[in-house]
Protein backbone atom coordinates (compact mmCIF):
# COMPACT_ATOMS: atom_id res chain seq x y z
CA UNK A 1 0.00 0.00 0.00
CA UNK A 2 1.35 3.39 -1.02
CA UNK A 3 0.30 6.73 0.43
CA UNK A 4 0.73 9.63 -1.98
CA UNK A 5 -0.32 12.65 0.07
CA UNK A 6 -2.24 13.88 3.11
CA UNK A 7 -4.23 17.09 3.64
CA UNK A 8 -6.00 18.77 6.56
CA UNK A 9 -8.60 21.45 5.79
CA UNK A 10 -10.17 23.69 8.41
CA UNK A 11 -13.82 24.70 8.57
CA UNK A 12 -13.06 27.77 6.44
CA UNK A 13 -11.90 25.60 3.50
CA UNK A 14 -8.22 26.50 4.00
CA UNK A 15 -5.55 23.86 3.69
CA UNK A 16 -3.79 24.02 7.06
CA UNK A 17 -1.49 21.06 6.46
CA UNK A 18 -0.15 19.18 3.46
CA UNK A 19 2.37 16.36 3.24
CA UNK A 20 3.38 14.52 0.09
CA UNK A 21 5.32 11.26 0.23
CA UNK A 22 5.22 9.82 -3.27
CA UNK A 23 3.87 11.67 -6.32
CA UNK A 24 0.80 9.99 -7.82
CA UNK A 25 1.30 8.23 -11.15
CA UNK A 26 0.89 10.41 -14.21
CA UNK A 27 -2.34 10.08 -16.12
CA UNK A 28 -2.11 9.19 -19.78
CA UNK A 29 0.89 8.85 -22.00
CA UNK A 30 3.05 11.84 -22.86
CA UNK A 31 3.10 12.98 -26.48
CA UNK A 32 6.22 11.98 -28.37
CA UNK A 33 6.29 15.05 -30.60
CA UNK A 34 4.77 18.51 -30.64
CA UNK A 35 3.61 20.18 -33.83
CA UNK A 36 4.57 23.79 -34.34
CA UNK A 37 2.20 26.43 -35.69
CA UNK A 38 3.28 29.22 -38.03
CA UNK A 39 2.34 32.84 -37.44
CA UNK A 40 -0.66 32.62 -39.79
CA UNK A 41 -2.15 29.84 -37.63
CA UNK A 42 -1.59 26.95 -40.07
CA UNK A 43 -0.07 23.80 -38.62
CA UNK A 44 3.08 22.96 -40.56
CA UNK A 45 3.15 19.39 -39.21
CA UNK A 46 6.87 19.40 -38.41
CA UNK A 47 8.24 18.08 -35.15
CA UNK A 48 9.33 20.79 -32.78
CA UNK A 49 11.82 19.40 -30.31
CA UNK A 50 13.43 22.72 -29.37
CA UNK A 51 10.58 24.14 -27.28
CA UNK A 52 9.99 23.00 -23.73
CA UNK A 53 6.47 21.94 -22.86
CA UNK A 54 4.93 23.45 -19.75
CA UNK A 55 4.82 21.17 -16.74
CA UNK A 56 1.43 19.60 -16.01
CA UNK A 57 2.18 19.65 -12.27
CA UNK A 58 0.03 22.01 -10.19
CA UNK A 59 1.28 24.08 -7.29
CA UNK A 60 0.53 22.78 -3.80
CA UNK A 61 -2.02 25.56 -3.29
CA UNK A 62 -3.87 24.76 -6.53
CA UNK A 63 -3.71 21.05 -5.78
CA UNK A 64 -5.25 21.62 -2.34
CA UNK A 65 -8.03 23.76 -3.83
CA UNK A 66 -8.92 21.04 -6.32
CA UNK A 67 -8.89 18.35 -3.63
CA UNK A 68 -11.15 20.42 -1.37
CA UNK A 69 -13.52 21.25 -4.23
CA UNK A 70 -13.82 17.58 -5.13
CA UNK A 71 -14.44 16.53 -1.53
CA UNK A 72 -16.93 19.35 -0.95
CA UNK A 73 -18.91 18.53 -4.11
CA UNK A 74 -18.99 14.79 -3.52
CA UNK A 75 -19.92 15.19 0.14
CA UNK A 76 -22.83 17.50 -0.75
CA UNK A 77 -23.99 15.16 -3.52
CA UNK A 78 -23.99 12.17 -1.15
CA UNK A 79 -25.95 14.12 1.46
CA UNK A 80 -28.56 15.27 -1.08
CA UNK A 81 -29.02 11.85 -2.66
CA UNK A 82 -28.81 9.74 0.48
CA UNK A 83 -29.90 12.00 3.31
CA UNK A 84 -28.17 13.48 6.36
CA UNK A 85 -27.17 10.09 7.79
CA UNK A 86 -25.17 9.01 4.74
CA UNK A 87 -21.48 9.95 4.67
CA UNK A 88 -18.94 10.34 1.92
CA UNK A 89 -16.01 8.03 2.77
CA UNK A 90 -13.86 7.56 -0.33
CA UNK A 91 -13.74 7.40 -4.10
CA UNK A 92 -11.44 5.74 -6.59
CA UNK A 93 -10.03 6.74 -9.97
CA UNK A 94 -7.68 4.84 -12.26
CA UNK A 95 -4.62 6.48 -10.64
CA UNK A 96 -5.47 6.93 -6.94
CA UNK A 97 -8.03 6.48 -4.16
CA UNK A 98 -9.14 9.43 -2.03
CA UNK A 99 -10.05 8.73 1.62
CA UNK A 100 -12.04 11.25 3.66
CA UNK A 101 -12.77 11.82 7.35
CA UNK A 102 -14.59 14.80 8.85
CA UNK A 103 -14.36 15.62 12.55
CA UNK A 104 -17.17 17.02 14.71
CA UNK A 105 -15.42 20.43 14.51
CA UNK A 106 -15.54 20.32 10.67
CA UNK A 107 -11.85 19.60 10.16
CA UNK A 108 -11.44 17.52 7.01
CA UNK A 109 -8.70 14.89 6.77
CA UNK A 110 -7.96 13.68 3.24
CA UNK A 111 -5.48 11.04 2.17
CA UNK A 112 -4.58 9.95 -1.36
CA UNK A 113 -3.31 6.39 -1.79
CA UNK A 114 -2.94 3.74 -4.45
CA UNK A 115 -6.10 2.12 -5.82
CA UNK A 116 -5.59 -1.23 -4.07
CA UNK A 117 -5.81 0.30 -0.59
CA UNK A 118 -8.79 -0.59 1.58
CA UNK A 119 -10.80 2.09 3.37
CA UNK A 120 -8.55 4.31 5.53
CA UNK A 121 -11.30 6.10 7.47
CA UNK A 122 -10.17 4.44 10.72
CA UNK A 123 -6.55 5.45 10.03
CA UNK A 124 -7.62 9.07 9.45
CA UNK A 125 -9.59 8.97 12.70
CA UNK A 126 -6.49 7.67 14.51
CA UNK A 127 -4.40 10.49 13.02
CA UNK A 128 -6.97 12.98 14.29
CA UNK A 129 -7.32 11.55 17.80
CA UNK A 130 -3.78 10.36 18.50
CA UNK A 131 -1.70 12.91 16.59
CA UNK A 132 -3.62 16.08 15.74
CA UNK A 133 -5.38 16.44 19.09
CA UNK A 134 -2.29 15.49 21.10
CA UNK A 135 0.31 17.58 19.26
CA UNK A 136 -1.68 20.48 17.80
CA UNK A 137 -4.86 21.09 19.79
CA UNK A 138 -3.32 20.49 23.22
CA UNK A 139 -0.23 22.55 22.36
CA UNK A 140 -0.46 25.96 24.07
CA UNK A 141 1.90 27.47 21.48
CA UNK A 142 -0.33 26.43 18.58
CA UNK A 143 -2.50 29.16 17.03
CA UNK A 144 -5.76 29.17 19.06
CA UNK A 145 -6.36 25.41 19.00
CA UNK A 146 -8.22 24.75 15.73
CA UNK A 147 -8.18 28.26 14.22
CA UNK A 148 -5.25 29.03 11.94
CA UNK A 149 -5.48 32.73 11.01
CA UNK A 150 -3.98 33.92 7.76
CA UNK A 151 -3.20 30.42 6.54
CA UNK A 152 -0.50 29.79 9.17
CA UNK A 153 -1.50 26.17 9.29
CA UNK A 154 -0.10 23.39 11.40
CA UNK A 155 3.52 24.26 12.06
CA UNK A 156 4.42 21.65 14.64
CA UNK A 157 7.54 19.50 14.35
CA UNK A 158 6.27 16.90 16.83
CA UNK A 159 3.10 16.43 14.79
CA UNK A 160 5.08 16.09 11.56
CA UNK A 161 7.52 13.55 13.03
CA UNK A 162 4.69 11.55 14.63
CA UNK A 163 2.71 11.56 11.37
CA UNK A 164 5.75 10.41 9.40
CA UNK A 165 6.44 7.52 11.77
CA UNK A 166 2.73 6.61 11.93
CA UNK A 167 2.47 6.41 8.14
CA UNK A 168 5.72 4.44 7.76
CA UNK A 169 4.81 2.03 10.58
CA UNK A 170 1.14 1.43 9.66
CA UNK A 171 1.11 1.75 5.89
CA UNK A 172 3.97 -0.57 4.95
Amino acid sequence: MTVYSFYIFDRHAECIYHKQWVPPPSSGAQQKSVSSTTTDGINNGMKNNNKKRPSNRLSVKDDAKLIFGTVFSLRNMVRKLGGRDDNFISYRTAQYKLHYYETPTNLKFVMLSDTKTNNLRIVLHQIYVNLYVEYVVKNPLSPTAVEHPGGIGVANELFEMALESFIVRNMN
